[in-house]
């Protein structure tokens, strides 16, 4: 099966194909962990999720490596640890904050149906390769020490913008970017810089005498380095793969193309030597919410948390697995606005599939139309699209495995029953396999013209709340029986 990605590096859909099969690499720019995620900062985790399980899919779990980092090391971090602990030393206060702020995320986005990467780097430990990197951009004449700080040349690099496809004199024109005297151009950016006093410092590179701290950007040009091309090196050689330090994607939220992902590219290449940091780059788009940018002046800030633990939005408290089919409704690269008529919708539909598959059994493998749709750069409204036909269409307990294992597969299940899922009702429990058989026995009576037999089957039914539909296949003339619980099947739960 073919799967194609959209790459921003070249404005078009292109055929996967990775650098060495056995060793599918991944890299996303996780959180900086000051304060909760907010629904915003989940899209990617969730759209990248479903990108990683689908190359676990496509190329074995084994063989796929994701690294998705914790910037433990920033100006936010520092200033939240002096209002919240500004009774303790910095360093002391930065630990408290980043450690309570990355187990929150961590709970939050399981919640989210979110596997865990493959691995999880922490800017801070790993300093040293940071330090190796500005080393070499300062020894190719890529970067330059002004003022105890260490900046990359900007116009070292010629094809610098072709991310974000805009020119130099474009981006000058149109970032808020620091002026500063020590600056050659104005669009230089910071590799590293001094530490205040109190503030988090390590020794510097490139002859600098006093200790000071990494640039945001140049974090995650050492990671996905260290995480992504260090342990495939060998391999890399005796394939004969001419890929020194090039990995497959890099993805994130298209709010990071300019600046960080473009100095990224940067950094790396100019440190490397390459022409190019990942053959693929991703991005998902914006989300709004209820039409509006999100903002807390605006009073419409929605953190994960709150959508997860509090009836701040909607008046509701919701399950994980309902966030992450509303997110799923619409395309990744698209714009999303976040409404509580689209959590609604994803509610409902979370609900009649637990009514429908509760305690079915589940199936080795996703429907292929499922993998179809999103083999084709991930278009997860296509998938939710035939889940909802495969829902109507399904004649047989194969079928019914198929879905849930679909289910599954997105991250919408996972070990628990859904009727387990908190969506505001208590489950009928149903028998899937006797309902399919005792349909199969109806059709059968039904075509040796033994319609008191096929009535009794379905009162039977009708008697265990499973409501039959009978309509006509259009290609072969035959009738099709499909089932569900019926409403009255279900009631409110006191929360």
């Amino acid at each position: 099966m073919t799967l194609t990605l959209y790459n921003t590096l070249t404005r078009r859909k292109e055929e996967f194909r990775p650098i060495d099969p056995e060793n599918v690499r991944m890299y996303v720019c996780g959180p900086t962990v000051y304060d909760y995620a907010h629904i915003g900062n989940a899209r990617p985790v969730i759209v990248f999720d479903v990108l990683f399980r689908l190359l676990r899919h496509l190329y074995g779990a084994e063989h796929v490596t994701y690294a998705r980092n914790i910037t433990d090391v920033d100006d936010k971090i520092n200033a939240r640890a002096a209002e919240e602990y500004p009774q303790l030393p910095l360093n002391e206060a930065i630990r408290k904050v980043t450690s309570q702020t990355e187990k929150q995320f961590h709970e939050d986005i399981k919640a989210l149906g979110v596997l865990p990467p493959t691995v999880e780097p922490r800017a801070t430990e790993h300093i040293a390769e940071m330090r190796t990197l500005i080393n070499s951009l300062v020894a190719n004449k890529h970067a330059y020490v002004a003022e105890g700080h260490v900046l990359f040349d900007v116009s070292s690099m010629p094809d610098y913008g072709r991310l974000a496809n805009r020119s130099v004199q474009e981006m000058e024109a149109g970032a808020r970017v620091e002026v500063a005297p020590y600056k050659r151009g104005p669009m230089d950016f910071v590799l590293w810089k001094p530490s205040k006093s109190g503030e988090p410092a390590w020794e510097s590179p490139a002859g600098i005498a006093a200790k000071g701290r990494p640039g945001w950007h140049l974090e995650c040009s050492a990671m996905a380095d260290k995480w992504l091309w260090d342990d495939a090196k060998g391999r890399l050689s005796a394939l004969g793969l001419a890929h020194p330090h090039v990995f497959d994607i890099h993805g994130g939220g298209i709010d990071l193309v300019f600046p960080h992902h473009e100095n990224e590219i940067a950094q790396s290449r100019c440190g490397h030597g390459t022409a190019a940091m990942a053959n693929y780059w991703m991005h998902n788009g914006f989300l709004q919410v209820e039409g509006e940018k999100m903002s807390k002046s605006l009073g419409n800030f929605v953190t994960i948390h709150e959508l997860l633990a509090t009836k701040k939005f909607g008046s509701n408290q919701w399950h994980g697995r309902v966030i992450r089919l509303a997110m799923l409704g619409t395309h990744y690269r698209q714009p999303i606005d976040w409404t509580v008529e689209r959590l609604v919708q994803a509610r409902s539909t979370i609900f009649d599939w637990a009514r429908w598959l509760h305690e079915a059994p589940v199936g080795d493998r996703p429907h292929d139309d499922v993998v179809v749709a999103l083999s084709d750069d991930l278009n997860t409204p296509a998938v939710v699209s035939a889940l909802h036909g495969l829902r109507k269409s399904v004649a047989s307990m194969d079928d019914v495995k198929a879905f849930k294992a679909s289910l599954q597969f997105l991250g919408l299940y996972e070990n628990e029953t859904l009727g387990e899922v908190n969506v505001g009702y208590e489950v009928r429990h149903v028998d899937s396999q006797r309902i399919i058989e005792a349909i199969a026995a109806r059709s059968s009576a039904r075509k040796a013209k033994n319609f008191k037999e096929a009535d009794r089957i379905r009162d039977e039914l009708t008697a265990m709340g499973i409501q039959l539909k009978d309509a006509k296949d259009a290609a072969t003339g035959e009738i099709v029986t499909t089932w569900e619980v019926r409403a009255s099947g279900a009631t409110e739960v006191k929360r």
